[in-house]
């Protein structure tokens, strides 16, 4: 199978701050440079500066939201989400669900190319899904219950799931339809190569430095863009990316750091947008291993971390606890009576535990600046309790390969992982089954708590199964309430979205996701 490639002293506060605030040196702050200069140059070329690389283009096997928004920058589904993560018509025009969830009839749209001039119909429809189940990709679990695909006519075609599955309409639109002349005819370049059907269409990907995509001359849609380029440049450095847009090298960015803020609203050539997300932002506790295998010592570190500093000294104030497993953005949301910060209460526990003294650890993150302050952040908060934590920052592919190539809990070498997740399909079993559900440890899925209750389990089941939304919504209460209190994650934060970009540019904009639209991309 593939790899599936998220009140404490004013003496830390102060030293975490200074940390957060650091820019990058004159040689870094050239390094991001060069070519995209270029590219802001021309009013009709647009450049958006972003924290993280792409792992993949290949729309049938990404994973994480960096990798999905690029692939949406030129792909679409038969369904789509809105700016409010609402579901919407897109190369379907209609569809039709039975009452039990279990069939699903689209029909789909007579105008529509891919980018090589391809047709898009059902038979093309057909050929992605029989990729997608047939060659295990990562898309394959948007697509698991999916037992049959009958082409009904040359625009209609029919899907027949193997039991009911009540978000499936929001799988639906995770699905991105590629040519598929191109998956077949070169499959070995296509994941370089993508080829859709969206408003953009691919132009060159040089990784770890740019990916550029240009206007769809024979776009089937109705969009506000006078854009004819976009360039997505990799800038992990917080201070580079402010730079980048209050000199007019970058048009668009994304994150803002949020120490950056205030300083960027009171430039009135710049808009910063605050968008509320299902991002929840955590650190992913392994609980096979030696301590993490004690809750007691899960809850010990819950009781040393306050959420309400992490928001603080990480978020400048920008975010809410995280009072559950999920977003209080996300569907079906329950609070949660949050952890207090006790540091007496979890030195008893981990005495308890059998570790009066605390014990050693490692920390896995990527290389965002970000990323550093919030590891340094629990790296500090955890000293407090005797906890010694050692931080090991890895690049992003690097990080990945290292979680999930291991077959099983026991070969992996991670303890902890300081990540994020948001539930790119809107629903609250995207939220929930690939992190907590015992059938999705990596490389299966992201559940690399490896957190195994099989109630749980069964009851992440149940749910989809279920089409009465109240009697969803009781038992996605039980999931969350089970989790929360037997601490598989430490508990951190949720994140308000913040975005900056030039007055003069509209229609790109962050969904609750994370993930970054250009559809209507217009520069005034």
């Amino acid at each position: 199978m593939k790899k599936i490639k998220w009140m404490f002293g004013m003496l830390l506060l102060t030293v975490v701050l200074g940390l957060a605030a650091c820019s990058s040196s004159e040689d870094d702050a050239e390094s991001s440079n060069g070519e995209s200069g270029d590219i802001s140059s021309d009013p009709s070329n647009i450049n958006i500066a972003i924290e993280q690389d792409f792992i993949s283009l290949d729309p049938h096997d990404v994973g994480d939201t960096v990798s999905i928004f690029g692939t949406r920058s030129m792909y679409e589904g038969l369904l789509g989400f809105d700016e409010n993560m609402e579901l919407e018509p897109v190369l379907a025009e209609d569809y039709q669900v039975n009452d039990e969830s279990s069939k699903f009839t689209f029909q789909l749209r007579e105008d529509v190319t891919f980018h090589d001039g391809e047709p898009f119909n059902a038979e093309a429809v057909k050929a992605n899904f029989d990729r997608i189940m047939n060659e295990d990709l990562r898309a394959a679990n948007n697509a698991r219950y999916v037992e049959n695909v009958e082409v009904l006519g040359e625009y209609e075609i029919q899907f027949t799931l193997s039991e009911p599955y009540s978000p499936m309409l929001n799988k639906f639109a995770m699905i991105l339809m590629a040519s598929p002349k191109a998956f077949q005819d070169d499959p070995d370049n296509f994941p370089m190569n993508p080829v859709g059907t969206g408003a953009f269409q691919f132009e060159e990907w040089n990784q770890g430095s740019s990916m550029v995509v240009s206007k769809y001359e024979d776009y089937w849609g109705e969009t506000d863009s006078n854009v004819e380029q976009v360039t997505f440049q990799p800038v992990p450095e917080n201070g580079s990316r402010v730079a980048m847009l209050q000199t007019g090298e970058a048009d668009f960015i994304y994150p803002v750091p949020h120490n950056n803020v205030e300083e960027l609203k009171n430039n009135s050539e710049l808009v910063i947008e605050e968008t509320p997300s299902t991002i929840a932002r955590y650190v992913s506790i392994n609980t096979q291993k030696e301590p993490f295998n004690d809750p007691q010592v899960r809850e010990a570190m819950n009781l040393a971390v306050d959420q309400e500093a992490f928001l603080a000294v990480v978020k400048d104030g920008y975010g809410e606890p995280l009072s559950s497993t999920m977003s209080s953005q996300t569907q079906f949301y329950q609070e949660q009576e949050l952890f207090e910060t006790d540091i007496e209460k979890a030195k008893d526990l981990l005495a308890d535990a059998g570790y009066p003294d605390g014990f050693s650890a490692e920390i896995w993150g990527n290389t965002a600046s970000e990323t550093s302050t919030g590891m340094q952040f629990v790296q500090q908060q955890l000293e407090q309790v005797g906890i010694d934590l050692e931080i090991r920052s890895m690049e992003e592919a690097t990080l990945s390969d290292a979680i999930y190539t291991p077959e099983t809990a026991e070969d992996t070498d991670l303890q902890m992982w300081y990540v994020s997740w948001s539930p790119s399909s809107g629903d609250a079993d995207g939220a929930t089954r690939s992190l907590f559900h015992n059938e999705f440890f990596p490389p299966n899925g992201a559940n690399t708590a490896y957190y195994d209750n099989q109630q749980v389990s069964e009851w992440i089941d149940e749910a989809v199964q279920e089409s009465d939304p109240d009697a969803q919504a009781d038992i996605y209460a039980d999931i969350q309430e089970t989790i929360y209190s037997e601490v598989p994650w430490i508990y951190l934060g949720t994140d308000t979205i913040l975005s900056g970009h030039t007055s003069s540019l509209e229609g790109v904009y962050v969904l609750p996701d994370g993930s970054v639209s250009i559809r209507n991309a217009n520069v005034n």
